[in-house]
């Protein structure tokens, strides 16, 4: 077997060539620390991942996560697509968990199989929510560039986070969201302040009605101006939801569309959930596999 090889994964894609890239590495111990973070600026893609020899008789794998510029404690399209590489390739028999040891720490990701036994889809259950404090809303407009008044006035622009904070920004109108230039966000946000912060904003209008909320996701400052599909972002929205009961006070689950304005179109499917003072989060997706290789 060649120790060197990758995979290609678009991941919350409901067909190929959708939803968010990724690139999956296989013995990551193969790699120094450097190479692993120059591979990932050689793939582009938003993250790449490398699985490193661990005791996984318990189902549970080490992977690293990686962008362009830097590493992360967690993300959620990683999570899910190194999660599908291991079940097809590192797996002897069909199971229906896998469980990632990240820096954020361990996410289980249960496996539904179809009746061949292939797999339809991944869920991925998040960290607890935290909750940071209200910022101010024009702020937010301006590193936008919206009106003030497109920000749905009912609810809070708060940062959440379940591993990887993410500003969250509701929004009352599709127009508004079509509205936002990603190239400006960076420069806007530096001009705010919020330079280091990535910021997703949402909206009860959809491109497909069959769809409950339209999403985007900006993180500039990791070198990724617009983010086709948001796994780690999608969690952080459903904590949010649920915080400020925006489906109501019973659990939900949703499908939220991701990644239109970069021609990705994407699909997560968030389920949200409050028991006594702690806060349920799933977030799942389809994977498809697109290609596979080898390092020279």
């Amino acid at each position: 077997m060649d120790r060197r090889r990758f995979f290609i994964v678009d991941v919350f894609a409901e067909a190929s060539y959708s939803g968010n890239q990724l690139a999956v590495f296989l013995n990551g111990h193969l790699y120094s620390d450097d190479e692993m973070q120059r591979l990932a600026h050689e793939m582009n893609f938003s993250e790449t991942t490398f699985v490193l020899p661990h005791d996984n008789r318990d189902g549970t794998h080490r992977v690293r996560i990686f962008t362009p510029v830097g590493e992360l404690p967690f993300a959620g399209h990683p999570t899910l697509g190194t999660a599908y590489i291991i079940a097809s390739e590192l797996s002897d028999s069909a199971v229906d968990t896998v469980t990632l040891d990240l820096n954020a720490g361990r996410i289980p990701v249960a496996l539904e199989r179809d009746a061949a036994g292939a797999i339809r889809r991944l869920t991925m259950r998040q960290l607890p929510p935290t909750f940071g404090p209200p910022l101010d809303p024009a702020r937010i407009a301006a590193v936008l560039d919206v009106p003030v008044e497109a920000l749905d006035p009912r609810y809070p622009v708060q940062e959440v986070s379940t591993g990887l904070p993410f500003l969250i920004v509701p929004l009352q109108r599709l127009s508004d969201v079509r509205a936002i230039r990603s190239g400006r966000v960076a420069a806007a946000a530096l001009a705010q302040g919020l330079a280091d912060h990535a910021v997703l904003v949402f909206c009860p209008e959809t491109y497909d009605p069959a769809h409950q909320l339209n999403v985007r996701v900006f993180v500039p400052h990791m070198g990724i101006p617009e983010d086709p599909a948001t796994g780690s972002a999608g969690g952080c929205l459903t904590g949010y939801l649920v915080q400020h009961g925006y489906f109501g006070p019973d659990p939900f689950q949703i499908q939220a569309e991701q990644g239109y304005e970069v021609q990705r179109p994407s699909l997560l499917y968030l389920a949200g959930e409050r028991t006594g003072d702690a806060i349920t989060i799933q977030v799942g997706g389809t994977v498809q596999l697109i290609a596979e290789g080898h390092l020279r």
